[in-house]
């Protein structure tokens, strides 16, 4: 029996993102909730989400990022050989939704298969993606983070349809290529805490997103730091020498009680929670494909990202930014 020869390392090539069009702002959501401007501003740091509309699909969003992250690494459908979509809002559970959309960019019979680690899913995937280019089960990766989870919300329940959006953001990811080269993409560090599980869910197939803030908050602001910084030390970088850091966008308050927890004093850290509201595992290549956008990070700088959500899931690596 003989083994496959993989890369020794594997890195990002290139970040795309896409958002829906229609813009909800807090003052909307107020006309038909009990709830205000300053009120969802003051507990999530949210100030507007971007909405799918009917006819948009999940697969939809996925192609449009995924079809930018394509265009940017400067290779062709056919140098894709494997797909991985994370997502935990499909409109079925069959088909998967990575099929369809390598089969949408023109990319033949690729391997395919869909992730939910929730909120956590684009870090698993991209985890994932890595471990196939340095194993040699592949040479470029598409992965791609998608949701549309306004299809799962109650809109009358203001603890959920306030933080919850739609979008998608995706990366290439192949081999490193110069001899001497370091990985672009360092070790993962994940795990779950399966107790809690019921703490995000849809209990079932007739229901809608249930969420118990408070209980989610506790665990968040308390237990990821430490996942963090043990990626940090996988990789052999130091919080203080991050460039970036880029946290699933769950929480302005959970966002920034990990960085200072962290020590992330010199980094940039991600705020598109902001703009765009909680789109689990489109939000950390959403965030990321937006501040490379707008110029605020720069290619080859350290950047930590930290996937966390239902399951509890979650999964922390960090990269170099393409």
């Amino acid at each position: 029996m003989r083994l496959e020869h993989g890369a020794p390392g594997a890195q990002i090539l290139a970040f795309g993102g896409y958002q829906p069009s229609n813009v909800v702002t807090n003052e909307d959501l107020a006309k038909t909730v009990d709830t205000s401007d300053e009120w969802i501003r003051s507990r999530v740091g949210i100030a507007s989400r971007r909405i799918a509309g009917p006819e948009e699909t999940l697969a939809d969003m996925a192609v449009a990022a995924g079809g930018k992250a394509l265009a940017s690494s400067g290779l062709s459908p056919a140098d894709i050989d494997l797909v991985i979509v994370a997502t935990c809002t499909p409109e079925s559970p069959i088909p998967n939704v990575s099929a369809t959309v390598a089969h949408r960019l023109g990319i033949s019979a690729p391997g395919a298969y869909d992730v939910n680690a929730a909120c956590a899913g684009f870090c698993y995937g991209l985890a994932s993606a890595s471990d196939a280019v340095r194993a040699g089960s592949a040479r470029h990766v598409l992965v791609i983070g998608a949701e549309k989870l306004s299809s799962w919300l109650d809109w009358t329940d203001r603890s959920t349809c306030i933080i919850f959006a739609d979008g998608a953001g995706a990366a290439v990811v192949g081999p490193v290529t110069e001899p001497g080269q370091q990985p672009g993409i360092g070790p993962v560090v994940w795990g779950s805490a399966g107790d809690m599980a019921d703490k995000i869910c849809i209990p079932d197939r007739n229901s809608h997103i249930f969420q118990a803030g408070q209980a989610v908050f506790r665990w968040a602001t308390t237990a990821l730091h430490p996942v963090a910084r043990a990626a940090c030390e996988r990789a052999g970088v130091a919080p203080q020498d991050l460039d970036v850091f880029v946290p699933h966008q769950a929480n302005l308050r959970i966002v920034e009680s990990i960085a200072r927890r962290l020590g992330v004093s010199n980094a940039r850290v991600a705020d598109d929670i902001i703009e765009a509201g909680n789109t689990s595992s489109a939000s950390i290549p959403l965030a990321l494909s937006r501040m490379i956008e707008r110029n605020e990070v720069s290619s080859g700088e350290y950047a930590l990202l930290l996937g966390f959500g239902a399951g509890m899931s979650y999964a922390a690596q960090v990269i170099t930014v393409p």
